[in-house]
């Protein structure tokens, strides 16, 4: 009867273990010379990033090898989005001022100023693609008339970011004081498939909002996400969607990196209602967050990486390697970016 349990006791344990271990990060390359904030991943095989100094990497090959590039002309500048339809066409955004936008359809040998832009305040913040023609770029709050009101800076490229056009400030939504955008990891802003508004976006700082674009012609929404506010250091760093009513949003406080409190919080409804996780939250400030699959979510901050097999209930920290950005591909492959050039790759079987 012993043996017979302990058989049994066997059988069970070892389960248990396999699966906590069927999540964890591999540090794929380290070393150079930027911070890293931007990615994006056209295919299962390609892979860009963008980040300080100039840099921009690229592998073909999932992240076995890196091509780096530091652009000519802009050695100092702070890549901090990157959007690729191809292993040769990307789009780099520079923060600070001027505002600055640099394409390449070479795999990144040559690069073209596409937009150029000097304002007083200005700081470009993050950029989405709806196809490979329509995309949308947002900035900082700036005085863009006469008046103590600020308005959130956004361009529109409708051919492929060859060219890019403000959108009329009448157009725009009014920041609250101090609301800001955070420059984090180039994911605050995405457009929706959603009959009512075109694209969204979600704000730090004094506030936290949510806001959801209309189309020509219907009312804009703004909505406060109940999460840590009130700080210029604190708020909704990132969101990732389904593009139609489900948002999930993540942040906390980036001078606190080991707070969570306050630091999740998702809407199914457009925000009408927010929850928080039933169980664990995220360990810590997190500057990403994307969905793996329908409940899969995968977030990271300078602390560490955590998954969720379903966001709506906890969370599991998987490592302590610290990221600014991760993304998924068609084909479900997850890639991370930090800190002095650090690339990482989550390994999980689900």
């Amino acid at each position: 009867m012993r043996l017979l349990m302990l058989i049994i006791s066997i059988f069970v344990y070892l389960p248990n273990t396999a699966s906590q271990e069927t999540v964890r990060v591999e540090v794929i390359t380290s070393g150079k010379n930027t911070s890293l904030r931007g990615m994006s991943i056209p295919s299962d095989s390609v892979v860009w990033v963008s980040g300080s100094n100039g840099t921009i990497g690229k592998s073909v090959d999932a992240g076995k090898t890196w091509k780096w590039i530091i652009v000519a002309g802009f050695e100092k500048r702070d890549f901090r989005d990157i959007e690729a339809f191809d292993s040769h066409t990307a789009i780099a955004m520079a923060v600070d001022n001027p505002a600055l936008i640099i394409k390449t359809t070479d795999g990144g040998n040559t690069w073209k100023k596409v937009f150029e832009r000097e304002i007083p305040g200005m700081f470009l913040d993050a950029m989405d693609f709806k196809n490979k023609h329509e995309g949308i770029c947002i900035g900082d709050p700036i005085s863009m008339e006469q008046t103590e009101k600020k308005k959130f800076f956004i361009i529109r490229t409708f051919d492929g970011g060859d060219s890019w056009k403000e959108i009329p400030s009448d157009e725009v939504p009014t920041a609250y004081q101090g609301e800001a955008i955070f420059a984090a990891s180039g994911t605050n802003i995405s457009f929706l498939d959603n009959p009512g508004f075109e694209y969204g976006f979600v704000t730090g700082g004094a506030v936290s909002n949510l806001y959801l674009v209309s189309k020509r012609g219907i009312q804009n929404k703004i909505v406060n996400i109940p999460m840590a506010q009130g700080k210029e250091t604190e708020g909704v760093f990132s969101m990732a969607t389904n593009r139609k009513k489900i948002i999930y949003c993540i942040g906390g406080d980036y001078k606190i990196p080991s707070k969570s409190v306050g630091n999740y919080r998702y809407t199914k409804d457009e925000g009408r209602t927010w929850n928080s996780a039933i169980g664990s939250a995220p360990f810590g400030y997190r500057s990403c967050i994307r969905i793996i699959s329908k409940n899969m979510l995968v977030s990271c901050g300078p602390s560490g990486v955590d998954f969720a097999i379903n966001g709506q209930k906890e969370w599991k920290n998987v490592s302590n390697e610290g990221f600014n950005v991760c993304m998924v591909s068609k084909g479900k492959q997850v890639f991370l970016a930090g800190e002095k050039g650090k690339i990482g790759r989550l390994i999980y079987h689900y």
